[in-house]
């Protein structure tokens, strides 16, 4: 059966350009309003209808994704009132974009099934840029023929879709995905600002970076701070990445193994939010590490 009633949960700075390609892509939305209304009101403009809970864009979907900000927001969308299960119907697939623990993804899947409906982790990589323009990454975890069924939607918005496992697989290969890039952005931060006290001129830094074995894709987009004060290019809250290494130190501790750099990393990040960068993107851990240090920036 095809999937034409999508509902979406969560159109933020992510979740616009993921809405925004399937309504534009011939598929019926139906978002869950929230506070910030102008993603919402432009994803109405273009064709979305509006739901008022989620149990209301339950029942009017094939399939709901899930694009909020961890664990603890999918639970509540899950098992609130008037919630996702409250408005479960046989066959329903709700698929989670979020970054999100696999102990609560697989929790959460279980009630799910339990309701009669189809539960997939779909997590992204990438950033709002390529979310707009329908080339975002995707991991997955789940049922492949449930997945199968919905790859024609996930097509509207990822160029790039691997399948990882069983459901939690997509969000433990996201986790650790996020770890090599957050902790890179952390090592990168660490060694502008290094540059920066000793005198070496950014531009040299840049180059023979991106000549050589330290070349990253994290390392192009934090050294526009130095060169430009320009953090555009990873529109990632210092916050968020916060939350997403204590999701992949949670999930190592329980393994168990030892991840003394992802706690270092995780320390780092607490210290940005304590400094007050919490809300700032990832690339700010420049200006983190420079103020620390007595450094201009």
């Amino acid at each position: 059966m095809a999937m034409k009633k999508v509902g979406l949960i969560g159109a933020g700075l992510m979740g616009h350009g993921i809405g925004k390609n399937i309504v534009t892509k011939g598929y019926e939305l139906t978002v869950l309003g929230h506070r910030n209304r102008a993603p919402i009101d432009d994803l109405i403009a273009k064709g979305a209808k509006e739901g008022k809970t989620p149990r209301a864009v339950a029942e009017a979907s094939d399939v709901v994704f899930l694009c909020v900000t961890g664990s603890p927001q999918v639970e509540d969308l899950i098992y609130r009132k008037d919630g996702l299960l409250d408005g479960m119907k046989p066959g329903l697939i709700i698929a989670d974009c979020s970054t999100a623990e696999p102990t609560s993804t697989k929790k959460v899947a279980e009630a799910v099934h339990a309701k009669g409906g189809r539960f997939v982790d779909v997590p992204m990589v990438r950033t709002p840029k390529e979310a707009e323009e329908g080339k975002l990454g995707l991991m997955t975890g789940g049922d492949e023929k449930t997945l199968k069924e919905i790859r024609p939607i996930l097509d509207c918005f990822a160029d790039t879709i691997i399948h990882a496992g069983p459901v939690g697989a997509g969000h433990t290969l996201k986790l650790i995905n996020n770890f090599i890039a957050i902790g890179t952005a952390a090592v990168v931060a660490e060694g502008i600002a290094a540059g920066l006290k000793a005198g070496v001129d950014m531009k040299a830094l840049n180059d023979i970076v991106m000549a050589g074995g330290a070349r990253s894709v994290m390392f192009e987009r934090i050294i526009k701070v130095p060169l430009a004060d320009d953090d555009s290019a990873a529109k990632f809250a210092i916050d968020n990445a916060r939350k997403d290494v204590r999701y992949y130190t949670n999930m190592t501790e329980t393994m168990p193994l030892a991840s003394p750099v992802a706690e270092a990393v995780h320390q780092t990040l607490v210290l940005g939010a304590a400094q007050g960068y919490g809300q700032r993107y990832v690339p700010r851990l420049v200006n983190l590490a420079c103020s620390l240090n007595g450094i201009k920036l």
